[in-house]
Formats: structure tokens, sequence, C-alpha cells
């Protein structure tokens, strides 16, 4: 009994003397920079992201810095390297605003609504527009800050003279024509997200290869995709059923991407505006989030968690990060 405890006591005096000696190169050397681990690994890609901030209660969006934010991929947490509010000389933004040549005559009613949120946005904000047609974007203004202009593009919807294809082979089509840039590339689509091209009869989401293809073109390009439901025209337009179910797909597609969805319940919103207010004011709140991700053999998508233990704070942003080649 004796003789453990000595070793007791030759071991606990070896391990004081072994935290004594490393305790003393702590203060030496101090800890390793952040440089220096991010440089040991080679592998490390750097992911981009946009994440705008919202609070859960009230109109006040905080300021989040830095190191309020917490990055999750595979559980593990990965370095966050920059985290840049979009405002100033940052503030670069394309957006495109795509109506569904399907919609009823009665969504001209809103144009004025429209018009005011053209106007509203900053100067460093380039405004498309387009119209959704046969599973295309029929451009009606390129990217123009003329306000003027895409005011101007505005046109009444084909209605029964557009014939219901896929919004999303249509969405798909706009990204991939979508030049390069440094600026952010979102997306607000005005449509009722009847798809019976992918979505089959039933419009069902969780089967269509369309919607499944344009969010994953969405997220390896980093576009943000909002959509205001607005109904179609004819029968293809109606039912509950139906319409949840292509409502549902609008929201996947937000979710997926990091934008929102706005609707009324089943029917036509009797104003937009709130919808528009709440639109700009995420584009006002947004971040560069930049964070690094251990590198695949190939370029992939992977799911990623953006988090802050801040009151009140949300950060919304896409489901999956692209995570390109680390070797």
């Amino acid at each position: 009994m004796q003789n453990f405890k000595m070793g007791n006591l030759i071991r606990k005096s070896s391990i004081t003397r072994g935290a004594l000696f490393g305790l003393f190169l702590g203060v030496v050397f101090g800890p390793a920079p952040a440089s220096a681990q991010q440089a040991n690994s080679s592998t490390d890609v750097a992911v981009h992201m946009v994440v705008t901030v919202k609070p859960h209660h009230g109109a006040q969006v905080p300021a989040v810095a830095a190191d309020d934010v917490k990055v999750y991929q595979k559980g593990k947490r990965d370095m966050v390297a920059s985290w840049v509010p979009l405002q100033g000389d940052r503030a670069g933004l394309q957006l495109y605003i795509l109506i569904d040549d399907t919609s009823r005559a009665s969504l001209a009613l809103q144009y004025r609504s429209i018009d005011k949120f053209i106007e509203e946005q900053p100067a460093s904000t380039a405004i498309g527009i387009g119209y959704i047609r046969n599973g295309t974007v029929f451009t009606a203004q390129n990217l123009t800050t003329d306000r003027t202009l895409a005011e101007k593009s505005l046109r009444l919807p084909l209605g029964f003279g557009a014939a219901y294809t896929s919004p999303y082979l249509a969405l798909s089509d706009l990204m991939k024509k979508w030049p390069e840039t440094k600026d952010r590339r979102e997306i607000l689509m005005i449509t009722s997200g009847i798809d019976p091209l992918g979505g089959g009869f039933s419009n069902d989401p969780f089967t269509n290869p369309y919607l499944d293809a344009a969010f994953e073109q969405a997220q390896r390009g980093g576009f943000i995709v909002y959509s205001i439901y607005a109904p179609g025209v004819g029968r293809a337009s109606r039912g509950r059923f139906r319409t949840d179910l292509a409502q549902t797909g609008l929201d996947l597609m937000a979710q997926k991407t990091g934008g929102e969805t706005y609707y009324l319940a089943f029917g036509a919103p009797v104003d937009i505006t709130p919808y528009l207010q709440d639109v700009s004011n995420n584009l006002k709140h947004q971040y560069q989030l930049i964070f690094l991700a251990k590198g695949e053999k190939k370029p992939t998508l992977e799911p990623v968690k953006v988090k802050t233990e801040m009151p009140n704070t949300g950060l919304v942003t896409a489901e999956d990060g692209y995570v390109k080649s680390g070797m």
C-alpha cells in the first residue's frame, strides 16, 4: 500500500514538472496565431456565403460582429475568416425581378408597389426585369441602375397567352446565363409556383427534378431567391391541395437559398407592399461570410449551420455551402 502511494507521488511530481514546463513555454512563445493554424492545413478552402441578419422580435436589426458568429460543418466548428457588412463600397447588388406570365392580369394592380420598391433601392443596386414563359426567362430589361428603364419594362402578364411549364426551369435558365460578378446576385420571383412539368398533376415539390436542379444551382452560384405567391389563370391554378404544394415548393427554394416566401393563404395578396418592404430590409442587413472548411476531393455542397448567441438575433443563409476542392 505504501509503495502504491509512493508511486502515485512520483507520477504526480512528474506531471507537475511537465505542467510547469509547458506553462513556461506558453509564456515565452504564446499561442500559435490563427494565420499559422490556417497555414498548417493545406486542405482548408475558403467558402463564401451571404448571411441576412433578422431580429426575432421588433424592427431594430442588431449589428453583428465576427466574434458573434459561429459556423458548423458536419457537426464541427469552422474558423470564420471574414465577416463584412455589405454596405458602403461593398453594397453592390444585382437583383432580378421575375414575373410569371401565367399570372392573372390583376397582378398589374400591384405594379405601383413594385415601382416604389425599385425606386427605394440604393444606387449600388442594378435591377433587371424578366418574364417567366415556356420554361425560360424573356428579359424585358437587362440589369440597369436606371430606375425609369426598369419601371417602364413592367407590363401586363400574358395570362391565357402563356402555357404553364416550369418556373424552376426558367429560374435555372436565368442563373445559367448570369455572368460572374463580385456583387451579390439575388432574385425576386412573383409566381404561383405551379409546375406541371416537374411536379406532375399534384405539383409535388418533393419529386420535382427541376426544383432540385434550381436550388442546387442557386447554392453553387450563391444566388438568394425570394418569392411572392400570385395565383395564375385557368384551372391549373385551382385547388387548395395543389396550391398548397406549389407554395411548399416556393418555401423549399427560399429555405435552401437563404431567401423568403410570402403568401396570404391560397388567394391573391391584397397588397404586396409589406412583402417588398421586408425584402428591402433584408437586402440592407446582409453580410459576406467567409469561413474555412475542409476541402473535398471534388467540389461539393455541404450542409452548413451559421449561428449566433446574440439575443433577439437570427442569421438566415443557404442550407448548404459550396466547398471547392482542397487537393
